[in-house]
Formats: structure tokens, sequence, C-alpha cells
């Protein structure tokens, strides 16, 4: 059974890449999207997904506030911030809130398909 990933970004053309990218996975499926973390939050209480896949900076609620709330309704879940200030706080500060994992928008985008399965694997093992 495939994993599903929600997609969390305020630019729908890397929304629509992300789930391009997953949907191409066989062990992946996009479940839902959303444009802002309070968006999010309410799309994972629906949706229930394997893993979020969020950007730090967002309208409403950004991706820190979004991944602390998350945590505390769903905290198997990891989040993975995919976010071109991704080196604004430093990976003590992310786990702190919640966030499983930090992946820079200049790094290639199959680093985090890359990151979403050591995290989902080694959770699952």
């Amino acid at each position: 059974m495939a994993n599903a990933v929600l997609i969390v970004d305020e630019n729908a053309l890397i929304r629509q890449a992300l789930c391009e990218l997953f949907k191409r996975e066989a062990d992946f499926e996009v479940c839902g999207e959303a444009e802002n973390g309070q968006e999010a939050i309410e799309k994972a209480q629906q949706l229930h997904p394997d893993l979020i896949v969020m950007d730090l900076s967002m309208p409403v609620m950004n991706g820190i506030e979004a991944a602390h709330a998350l945590k505390g309704l769903m905290p198997m879940v990891p989040i993975i911030i995919f976010s071109e200030y991704s080196d604004v706080f430093s990976a003590e500060e992310a786990r702190s809130v919640g966030v499983s994992s930090l992946v820079s928008k200049s790094e290639h985008a199959s680093v985090v398909v890359g990151k979403a399965r050591s995290l989902l694997y080694d959770v699952a093992a």
C-alpha cells in the first residue's frame, strides 16, 4: 500500500511539481494539498496522511507554527520542511517543534523523496 503524502506550499507551481514527483513513485500517493499552515492542519485531520511535506514561509500560519500544531495532533506523522529558507533555523530548533527533516528547495527534488523514504521506513522498522 502506498504512503499518503500531504503537500503544503503557498506556491501552486511548487505544489504541482511536488505532487508530480511523488505520483511518479510507486510507494507514494498524494492524498491532498494545502496552501497554508491552517489549511494543512484541517486537511491532515481529514485525510490522515503518512507524511507531510511543507514550506516554511506561508500566509495565515507558517510552517513552524503548523508543524508544532500537527505534532500535537499527529505525533507519529513525519514532517519535512521543504523551503528555500531552511537555513533560517537549525535542525535542533526544527526538531523541537516537531519537524522531522529539513530540505532546501535549492537541492534536487529527489532529495525530498529520499528523506521521505528514510523517515517512513525508519518509523516502520
